[in-house]
């Protein structure tokens, strides 16, 4: 990849990050507060929507300009081996470029997703005292409790979300006959985004659930299964499925600005 081509997805990434992540912040909050194990209401219903939201401030740039940088990277270099230069390869490139960028990425998004849902579920509490607090009975590591969860989920999400959004953008530029204008790819984005969403929502209650635990605790240990398992006997299948309105909605119009603010940024860069 160019220096020049490496600049754009990266300012265009984090750009993208911090429109998404601001504009859509209380449908998150809600869907936070749907997942969380004391309910609705106790986690704080529709009060302080906006609780927890300088925390997603902070992360939104360089969380999603790491992603896309690592992203487009990572086509680049497989795109250009042997063995992934066939279109047929295409999406399988997609799925292992989008998947090596979600693990570089949740590297930073992890701690600031931690102290924002928990603040969202603690909406009495600040974004800075609960990093402190955190930080006290938990240290770093307990700024990345969830780790795992969260690259559990976010590697499914993307093999649904990226080879489709790459896969419709082909099939709509072929039929038009020209590439897709930004909005095109926003569409795209939204449609891909929101399918992704609904089919990964059990992986996102379960990553929910390990952050809000309490230290010390069977769910703070972070067992994917057990928490599902758990999830399961108490609330049934509408508990594994909690909160996919909001986080369905949230993702397609995220889908949307996302990838469309995306490609509109970097391609006004290069």
């Amino acid at each position: 990849m160019e220096r020049r081509q490496f600049v754009a997805s990266l300012v265009a990434g984090g750009c993208a990050g911090m429109c998404v992540d601001l504009t859509l912040f209380p449908l998150d909050t809600i869907k936070t507060r749907l997942q969380s194990q004391q309910g609705f209401h106790k986690a704080g219903g529709f009060k302080g929507i906006y609780a927890g939201v300088p925390s997603a401030a902070v992360g939104s740039f360089p969380n999603a300009a790491a992603f896309f940088v690592t992203y487009e990277c990572a086509k680049s270099l497989l795109g250009a081996s042997g063995a992934f230069a066939a279109p047929r390869a295409a999406p399988v490139s997609h799925m292992l470029a989008a998947s090596l960028g979600e693990i570089v990425a949740c590297l930073i998004r992890v701690p600031t997703e931690v102290v924002k849902q928990r603040t969202q579920a603690s909406p009495s509490s600040t974004t800075y005292s609960m990093l402190l607090a955190t930080l006290r009975e938990e240290g770093v590591r307990g700024l990345y409790r969830g780790y795992g969860s969260t690259v559990l989920r976010e590697i499914p999400f993307s093999l649904v979300q990226f080879p489709l959004w790459e896969y419709l953008k082909t099939l709509w530029s072929k039929r038009q006959g020209h590439t897709l204008h930004s909005w095109q790819s926003a569409v795209c984005g939204a449609f891909a985004g929101a399918v992704a969403a609904f089919v990964t929502t059990p992986l996102d209650v379960a990553k929910t659930r390990i952050m809000l635990a309490k230290a010390g605790s069977a769910t703070a240990g972070g067992n994917i299964p057990m928490v599902l398992c758990d999830v399961w006997r108490s609330k049934g299948f509408p508990g594994l499925f909690a909160g996919s309105v909001p986080r369905t909605a949230f993702i397609s119009a995220g889908g949307f600005i996302f990838l469309g603010a995306y490609e509109k940024v970097r391609h006004t860069l290069l």
